[in-house]
């Protein structure tokens, strides 16, 4: 089914660095606007495209760091200037959320929002939609922050957790978050059929939001509300620039989500993945018969199982004798490094650079 609502809003969250997937995502060009998948378009372009038959194009809105502003209008060449909502400095997402918020109650104090990463990946775009359209009705009717929270398929042990209360209906009141549990936690999460995945898909009303702010981060929401007269006017930028920096560094997690008691999730199986290392990257793609990956390489291989490569385009790649490697050749560096050992990879980016 085919949507569309001018109340609809989205901000798509594309300010983080992505430094596990190093030395494609470097801090002057992070991994949201990279082609990761080899489809031809970056993890922006693809997250903005997603929410078109729900959410007016001019409605889409970019939260990032305001050196990613040339970035954002050469992938997304059609959005406007106040589409972007840049940090100055990077304060964590609770103040990059608030000043989003702002900024679209200014334009329309019925709005109901969206709150999306720039960088995961949805297999079933059209049970993502579906469930959307659920979560912005319920929002547009009432005072609530809701998640979309996902359908766990093993026990990850590097993902956050919603605990739901269990009854008959289709969105679930939240009773708590997890932070990335150990194993055994993860194991007794999964048994009990009581928790999500924590995708870190949000809607809320403008409304509700900004309540929520009010009450739990008084300060930064007085730091923000005192440029109410300033927002999608040419004096936003200077009144950001001069007060953003004074914002509390906080995850809306942290500031909202853990303290409020309005809050749902609505459970989802579309296929999810956060793409949040080259490991998930691996699992995403398709495999040959024996699970190597390639992304953008011609590869051959021989005697070699269970490997991600990424090179340049059409570069030819022979592997023999090799399993179980992430092979990355970027620009002026390649790295070959054991799959079981990729959480080693934002440590040895910082030693190298």
């Amino acid at each position: 089914m085919i949507y569309n609502s001018t109340q609809f809003y989205a901000v798509i969250m594309a300010g983080g660095v992505g430094s596990r997937f190093w030395p494609v995502s470097t801090p002057d060009h992070p991994k949201q606007f990279h082609d990761m998948l080899g489809t031809g378009k970056s993890l922006l372009q693809q997250t903005f495209e997603r929410l078109l038959p729900l959410i007016p194009e001019n409605q889409i809105l970019i939260s990032t760091n305001d050196k990613y502003s040339d970035l954002c209008k050469h992938q997304l060449p059609h959005i406007t200037d106040n589409q972007l909502v840049l940090e100055p400095t990077m304060r964590n997402t609770a103040p990059a959320i608030l000043y989003a918020a702002v900024k679209i109650y200014a334009q329309n104090p019925d709005a109901v929002i969206l709150i999306a990463p720039s960088d995961h990946w949805i297999d079933r775009e059209d049970v993502f939609l579906d469930s959307l359209q659920l979560a912005f009705d319920k929002c547009s009717r009432e005072d609530v922050l809701m998640t979309m929270g996902i359908v766990p398929t093993y026990p990850n042990t590097g993902y956050g957790y919603i605990q739901f209360q269990k009854d008959e209906n289709q969105i679930k009141k939240v009773n708590r978050f997890t932070e990335k549990p150990n194993y055994e936690n993860a194991v007794k999460f999964m048994e009990s059929g009581e928790y999500l995945w924590n995708a870190g898909i949000f809607i809320w009303s403008a409304k509700s939001i900004l309540k929520a702010f009010q009450t739990f981060l008084p300060q930064t929401y007085e730091l923000f509300a005192r440029g109410n007269a300033v927002y999608n006017t040419a004096g936003e930028t200077a009144f950001i620039q001069s007060n953003y920096p004074e914002a509390e560094n906080i995850s809306v997690d942290y500031a909202i989500l853990e303290k409020a008691d309005n809050v749902y999730v609505l459970p989802v199986d579309m296929g999810w993945n956060d793409l949040g290392t080259w490991g998930a990257l691996h699992q995403k793609l398709n495999q040959d018969a024996q699970k190597n990956a390639v992304v953008l390489a011609q590869t051959y291989f021989e005697e070699a199982t269970g490997n991600m490569i990424r090179t340049a385009a059409n570069k030819k790649v022979i592997i023999k004798g090799l399993s179980d490697y992430i092979v990355v050749d970027h620009e002026d560096v390649l790295m070959i490094i054991p799959r079981s050992d990729e959480q080693a990879i934002k440590e040895l980016s910082q030693k190298i650079n």
